[in-house]
């Protein structure tokens, strides 16, 4: 009997090692530095001033402020939100964001002073850590002109046929809830997903349409100097590895 109950308790425990060891190898260095969304933006200020052009537009920038003219970018709508730089999050808030319940429910500390229950982003902001790390990534926030923010929501990257494009020449295209962007920054966006997939597995999920068009859009936009040097740059403050952009800027 005393066999058995120890043959049992071997097994469990090697079991539980094992569970372990799948558990460690689906998941990669996550932001354990930066819990501030706001801070992480006054460091990307900082860092691309190494180069200060708009993600998805290419137009020059200085401080908060885009030079338009630099892109050939035409307001469409919101002139406010077209002359401010906005650190945008590839993939959206709202992705991972929705994994949490104080997102979707709220929490019992998410009472504004009129005794009014709220939830959503700011709700997660305030009760959870974890969202504010995912949040405060740098790797997964790029520089762009606030009106193209504004109209991307929270769309899912696509191709789209024959859209016009509604900034002037940036190479931007929004329809149907569906994004396109330029064929330069196609693989950056692929890297930035797949890293944020793989590193927080609990919160990102890829559908199969997005492995295979991210895989492809990696493949045909490899990585250039200015991606691997924003890793580093953001490697050596936020003290988190993007294993994704390590595998490729070997140089």
């Amino acid at each position: 009997m005393e066999k058995r109950e120890e043959f049992l308790l071997n097994l469990f425990f090697y079991i539980f090692i094992l569970i372990l060891i799948c558990f460690s190898t689906n998941s990669f260095s996550q932001n354990q530095t930066i819990n501030n969304f706001s801070k992480s933006k006054k460091i990307l200020l900082k860092i691309h001033e190494n180069n200060p052009y708009t993600f998805y537009c290419g137009c020059s920038y200085k401080n908060k402020t885009p030079n338009l003219s630099s892109c050939g970018y035409k307001i469409f709508k919101n002139n406010k939100r077209a002359k401010r730089i906005e650190f945008e999050h590839i993939v959206p808030a709202s992705r991972f964001g929705k994994k949490f319940q104080s997102w979707t429910k709220g929490h019992l500390n998410c009472v504004k002073n009129n005794g009014k229950k709220y939830k959503g982003r700011k709700c997660s902001r305030k009760v959870d850590e974890n969202f504010r790390l995912i949040e405060a990534d740098m790797y997964n926030l790029q520089p762009t002109i606030g009106e193209v923010n504004q109209l991307r929501k929270n769309f899912n990257m696509s191709i789209i046929s024959g859209e016009k494009k509604i900034f002037g020449k940036c190479d931007v295209e929004i329809k149907n809830d569906k994004i396109e962007p330029a064929e330069h920054i196609r693989g950056d966006i692929a890297r930035t997903y797949i890293y944020m997939s793989e590193t927080y597995p609990r919160y990102i999920n890829l559908s199969y349409i997005e492995q295979d068009l991210f895989n492809l859009w990696d493949r045909e936009d490899p990585v250039d100097k200015w991606e691997c040097k924003r890793y580093k740059l953001i490697k050596k403050i936020q003290n988190s590895e993007n294993h994704i952009l390590a595998k490729k800027c070997i140089n």
